[in-house]
């Protein structure tokens, strides 16, 4: 690979291209995020164990996201690349799980496929990260995470209205018997499709380019083949990351707690707190489904306007600066849906968190990028993730419990403890070391 003070400026459009297929990947996040709570508490979910199962989402990455950096790292085909097969079969296995998600006959059946689903997500985003690391250099990194999160804001935007686009079409949003509402199950089904147009995109239009010295490169591979040597390399890893990356994975701890929370938590918060109800089979709780769905869509669309204006700030200021305010915006944003009873208003807190949601998406990945090894950068990109799902892992260990025996099984009352994580997180932004700035 080309070192990183050398790799040549690309045009807007390779940017897009390259990109693009963040479009797809967010589509399925969002409609996971945005409905997979209502699909499980309409499938008879019990509000104290929907974190519980919510677990199947971050064990998966655990388990699938270093596993894939070291793989794509290692990985070279004249014709497909280094990242993009797996963009390609992550996309063809998401998009499988989106059609079968909606179809869920029981509630385990739903976590199950869930596990499919979040692990194929997994697959195909992460080598993206790594991705913008080997095509660009340090002038252009924040520009190139900055138009994968405008990507992610828009999917995210389409996604999550989906439900109630669909209402607006006469599409039944009835979940009697028990049954996923149609509005749920016609999106999942457009999701799966655009997913993987999406990726594909990205796989046909965007070019990787080989190693520098590609027998050297064959002669690593051949002596680093074996599962043997793949965990030894993938556990060894963990002793040498960059210090960066430690001082990273406190902020990113308490981010994700706080976001694990609104995405595991709004739905039923907004039913209680706004329409009144905690009867998940009841028209008012699919109405407040819906309702949550276009809230999610507001900080989406935020998210994916401000990517493009924080690398701004971030230049005269500095991105430590810029993540701080972001995420301190988003804490206070998520703590004051606790006194909003009005649904008009509860778009306000979505502006905050879609502030938070692109600086989340962007400078993290930026100040990282540049302090990680070009040959290692998949590896470190996956490692660096398991600061994203285990804190999720503990929010879907502790939550509950929190939620039934501290709050009453008042959900919004973790959405307030959410908050209280994500300025915790922006504090502990201050102690990171951003190399580039140095």
């Amino acid at each position: 690979m080309q070192s990183s003070s050398h790799k040549p400026l690309l045009s807007f459009w390779q940017l897009w291209n390259m990109s693009l297929g963040f479009f797809g990947i967010q589509f399925g996040f969002a409609l996971q995020n945005a409905n997979v709570s209502r699909i499980f508490s309409t499938l008879g979910a019990n509000p104290d164990d929907l974190s519980l199962f919510w677990l199947a989402a971050p064990v998966t990455g655990l388990l699938v996201q270093p596993i894939i950096g070291y793989l794509s790292d290692n990985t070279w085909h004249p014709v497909w690349g280094r990242r993009r097969p797996f963009f390609f079969v992550g996309a063809l296995l998401a998009s499988i799980a989106l059609l079968l998600m909606p179809n869920s006959v029981s509630l385990w059946m739903a976590v199950i496929v869930l596990w499919l689903l979040d692990g194929a997500i997994n697959v195909s985003m992460e080598p993206f990260r790594a991705f913008v690391g080997d095509k660009l250099g340090p002038r252009q990194q924040t520009a190139g995470f900055a138009m994968q999160t405008f990507f992610i804001g828009w999917g995210a935007v389409i996604a999550s209205l989906l439900p109630t686009i669909f209402t607006h079409f006469g599409v039944s949003n009835d979940a009697g018997g028990g049954a996923i509402p149609d509005t749920v199950r016609y999106s999942f089904y457009a999701g799966g499709a655009v997913y993987f147009c999406a990726v594909l995109w990205t796989v046909l239009t965007a070019k990787e380019t080989p190693p520098a010295d590609l027998a050297a490169f064959r002669a690593e591979q051949q002596r680093s083949a074996g599962l043997g040597h793949a965990l030894k390399e993938i556990f060894s890893g963990f002793a040498h990351m960059p210090k960066t990356m430690v001082q990273l994975a406190a902020v990113q701890f308490f981010t994700w707690i706080g976001l694990f929370a609104m995405w595991i938590y709004t739905t039923n918060a907004v039913a209680e707190n706004v329409f009144g109800t905690t009867d998940a089979q009841s028209s008012a709780f699919q109405d407040a489904g819906n309702h949550v769905g276009v809230m999610f869509a507001v900080y989406s669309g935020v998210s994916a306007l401000a990517a493009f204006i924080l690398p701004v700030f971030a230049r005269h200021t500095s991105r430590k600066f810029v993540h701080l305010v972001c995420l301190v915006i988003g804490g206070v944003s998520l703590f004051s849906i606790y006194a909003i009873r009005d649904l008009d208003s509860l778009y306000y807190p979505m502006i905050g968190i879609g502030i938070a949601w692109a600086s989340i998406l962007t400078m993290p990945y930026a100040i990282l990028a540049g302090a990680l090894p070009a040959n290692r950068m998949g590896y470190y990109m996956g490692v660096f993730n398991f600061f994203i799902v285990i804190p999720q892992i503990v929010s879907g260990l502790l939550l509950g419990f929190v939620t039934k025996h501290w709050f009453a099984g008042h959900t919004v009352k973790t959405l307030m403890l959410g908050g209280v994580c994500m300025v915790v997180a922006g504090v502990l932004t201050l102690l990171v070391r951003d190399d580039a700035e140095q």
